[in-house]
């Protein structure tokens, strides 16, 4: 994958490379089933641009680990929660590496006492649902981010605002990356 390295930091852009060479190693392996990377360096650059606007980060479906990464070495408390104990595994290993004060739990983001419910738009074709969750593991809730990113799939935006709906801070932020529209940066109401 190319990557815009403009005014990003060589750690980072190595990291980015790292990523994509294990991409093209184990994407044929059951850990990387259902696993997609965003274009980097827009979520870096939305990143860059909330410093200062919020203090704890979480990523949805962590995989590797790279935003939660990017976050860290953007000064922001970083945690992903990651369903594939193997990805959560790498992703600490490169962490050790690049962003030492990152977290990761495995696990679900959907918190145990969601109702995933068909009739209010919650549809899901990837998205683990009946997984635990792994905010307990993080020894935090939902609630306790201000700053939440997610890049889900085409199908599940409104079971993503749903949840965040119901168990997020009033107030938070919410940055996703879709493949087709980009990034777009909201606001928890």
């Amino acid at each position: 994958m190319q990557f815009d390295t403009t005014n990003i930091p060589a750690s980072i852009v190595e990291l980015w490379h790292k990523a994509d060479d294990v991409w093209e190693t184990y994407q044929a392996k059951p850990a990387f089933e259902s696993y997609a990377s965003a274009d980097y360096g827009e979520v870096f650059h939305a990143l860059k641009s909330l410093v200062g606007k919020a203090d704890t980060f979480l990523e949805f479906g962590s995989g590797l680990g790279i935003v939660t990464m990017m976050a860290d070495h953007l000064g922001f408390k970083s945690h992903g929660i990651e369903a594939k104990a193997s990805l959560v595994s790498m992703a600490e290993e490169y962490a050790r590496e690049y962003a030492p004060q990152a977290t990761f739990a495995a696990g679900s983001f959907i918190p145990d006492e969601f109702s995933w419910d068909p009739s209010s738009g919650d549809e899901s074709v990837r998205t683990f649902v009946d997984v635990p969750s792994a905010y307990a593991e993080l020894d935090m809730e939902l609630e306790d981010f201000d700053l939440i990113y997610a890049y889900p799939w085409p199908t599940e935006h409104s079971l993503y605002q749903n949840i965040l709906t119901q168990y997020a801070r009033k107030g938070a932020i919410y940055l996703t990356y879709d493949a087709q529209e980009g990034i777009n940066i909201s606001i928890v109401d």
